[in-house]
């Protein structure tokens, strides 16, 4: 009786150390200052890889693990969506600083996937699934331009570096246009899918008014999405322009060039990679 007593309270604990791990609000804290500071390949990988971990684990433990308590974990986790969701695209549209920029991005990416955890179905995990194959590959394709951007010790990190990027780097600002239309769920690309995927799973779990919110917040992300698009090709600057680096190392152009390939041709032909995250959830239930 006493250990079923303390199940909720150690639940609770191991899903603090989840968020914390995926960004969600309020553990997000150390985001912001972690995706500024360090160097852009490693947030790139670290931004897909540690959601993967941790949404993998979350959907791991909740789902297969506790399903007897969906009743006390489900409010919770909608009461956090809703924060992550709000705050991430709220904040994300007064930031200067892409990298920045980027991780209340990645913070209210972490809200979208919390609404495939919290509907707890077998659509729900094949959404959620989808969802962090979608995010991965589009924001380690964003990094990557942001590297390559960046020049040594990436001193072109602000909004504003990247004013007429599309005249200069034609391929990196359309390269980062994808990611970025595709991270504000934008048809015809993967993000696009994923929204959908994940809000219709909320949806048929009965979770409309959290899937409402989704939807709003999706819209205030889009803004500061098309800022940056249209600071690339709608605006002319000189001031960087003359010791940007010409050449991209081949590695780095090859990494943008299968990444917005994935991300434009899965967004074209999304149901085999759909079909695959279904399959999926036969490891989860």
């Amino acid at each position: 009786m006493p250990a079923r007593g303390l199940l909720p309270v150690g639940l609770a604990l191991v899903l603090v150390g989840l968020a914390f791990k995926a960004s969600v609000v309020p553990f997000h804290m150390w985001t912001p200052d972690v995706y500024q500071g360090a160097p852009a390949p490693l947030v790139g990988f670290m931004a897909a890889g540690a959601k993967i971990a941790a949404y993998a684990a979350a959907l791991r433990v909740l789902i297969s693990g506790f399903p007897m308590l969906q009743a006390q974990w489900r409010p919770a986790v909608v009461a956090v969506a809703l924060l992550t969701m709000a705050f991430g695209s709220i904040v994300a549209v007064v930031q200067s600083n892409v990298k920045r920029m980027l991780a209340y991005s990645a913070i209210a990416h972490s809200g979208y996937l919390l609404i495939g955890l919290a509907a707890g179905t077998p659509q729900g995990v094949s959404a959620s699934v989808f969802y962090l194959a979608a995010y991965s590959f589009t924001i380690l394709g964003a990094f990557a331009v942001v590297y390559a951007v960046g020049g040594p010790g990436e001193q072109r990190v602000t909004v504003e570096d990247y004013r007429g990027l599309a005249s200069r780097r034609p391929w990196l600002a359309v390269a980062l246009a994808l990611m970025l239309i595709s991270l504000a769920g934008i048809p015809p690309t993967i993000g696009f899918w994923a929204k959908f995927e994940v809000f219709g799973a909320g949806v048929a779990a009965g979770l409309t008014p959290l899937v409402v919110v989704g939807v709003l917040t999706s819209a205030i992300a889009a803004f500061f999405y098309l800022r940056l698009v249209g600071v690339m090709f709608l605006d002319e600057s000189e001031q960087w322009a003359t010791d940007v680096r010409e050449r991209t190392a081949p590695g780095l152009g090859a990494a943008v060039v299968v990444v917005s390939l994935a991300v434009a041709v899965v967004g074209l032909i999304p149901q085999p990679l759909i079909d695959l995250a279904r399959h999926a959830t036969f490891a989860i239930h």
